[in-house]
């Protein structure tokens, strides 16, 4: 059966390290075991530059249509003057919200070839192993009401509201829960119950979704403030973390910082059954390297394999891919970005090619 990709490579590097997917997909359709069709689309600034908006409605129903969505960076400085309704990463908000893709699955992985890279000692991070589940469709970022008001006598007021309701906790805590048991069987909860009544709400309702079907797994509640201290001083302690928008963003980048390296991190947005999923590498758009060789395609190529476990129901091959991007930093290359001392310097392109070689080999 053949599976259909929406690729979306969108700005700055997006491009030259969604090529490096798409060798991959080559790859895999000449091995003949799986067959994947790919369409690509625009999003972020490549789209307002063609259409005027930084996600076309017609690359929406195109997406709908895929069995997963790819998608490289959105942003640059280019686009810093575009009205806010309109700026790239109004696309990538419009392309979650409209697909309902309410759970991100960001790992925070240590690989051990780049254990020196942490600015955390090895001993703290050697073998760091966390999957943060972050709420991506509600909370202050979509609340209302929202904006900034005139008050008069050159005083103004910004609003945003955070709002969840139960039904939209509950099904991120699923997504928690259904993920710890096929890790490592603990999930711990963060909110602010102390003093936000959203977090008051949060912490009933996963106590609640935990005593009713999830009992076998081991639930801790934290404050986030907390948890982002503990991440520091113990992360070992974490397997699955799962949070609200705005805390899941925050705990995310700081997780992801403890691996030293921001361009090895894939990331997967799920949505509701049947529904196409999206997968992202964490890093930005990197304007200032652009076109220069320069980009790391790990994240990318690690994002793919999300998408081949989780959308196109291909763990064992995700498992050869992430393998082989161990083999290949085991073999000390190294793009711009994470090279250290007794490395090879590589292009984006022949790190894409490493890890195909890698895979040929197996």
């Amino acid at each position: 059966m053949t599976k259909k990709l929406m690729m979306l490579p969108g700005d700055g590097i997006g491009p030259e390290v969604m090529a490096e997917v798409q060798k991959l997909i080559d790859w895999i359709n000449d091995q003949g075991d799986l067959a994947i069709e790919t369409q690509n689309g625009l999003i972020g600034g490549a789209s307002y530059d063609e259409f005027g908006n930084p996600f076309d409605d017609t690359t929406l129903e195109a997406c709908r249509d895929c069995d997963a969505i790819m998608l490289g960076a959105v942003g640059g400085p280019k686009w810093d003057n575009v009205d806010y309704t309109l700026r790239p990463e109004a696309g990538l908000l419009k392309l979650r919200k409209q697909l309902d893709l309410f759970a991100n699955l960001r790992p925070a992985i240590v690989f051990d070839a780049l254990i020196d890279a942490s600015t955390l000692k090895p001993e703290i991070v050697r073998g760091l192993d966390i999957l943060i589940v972050r709420e991506l469709t509600g909370g202050v970022y979509f609340g209302e009401p929202r904006g900034i008001e005139d008050l008069g006598n050159g005083q103004r007021r910004g609003v945003n509201t955070q709002v969840y309701t139960t039904s939209e906790i509950e099904r991120v805590g699923r997504v928690a829960f259904d993920l710890a048991r096929k890790r490592r069987g603990k999930v711990t909860s963060c909110e602010k119950a102390n003093v936000m009544e959203s977090g008051k709400l949060w912490r009933e309702d996963m106590t609640a979704l935990h005593a009713a079907n999830y009992s076998d797994i081991t639930l801790e509640h934290m404050y986030a403030d907390n948890c982002a201290m503990q991440l520091l001083r113990d992360p070992s302690q974490f397997d699955v973390i799962v949070t609200d928008n705005l805390f899941g963003d925050i705990l995310s980048d700081e997780a992801a910082m403890l691996t030293g390296s921001l361009g090895m991190l894939p990331s997967a947005s799920l949505g509701t059954e049947g529904a196409p999923s999206l997968y992202e590498p964490v890093h930005g758009s990197a304007p200032d390297i652009a076109g220069q060789g320069k980009a790391n395609p790990l994240a990318m190529i690690l994002s793919f394999a999300m998408c081949l476990r989780y959308s196109l129901d291909q763990s064992n091959l995700a498992s050869r891919i992430e393998s082989a991007t161990q083999s290949v930093l085991g073999q000390n290359l190294r793009t711009h970005d994470i090279m250290s001392d007794n490395c090879n310097e590589v292009s984006t392109a022949d790190m894409g090619d490493a890890v195909i070689a890698a895979l040929s080999n197996m």
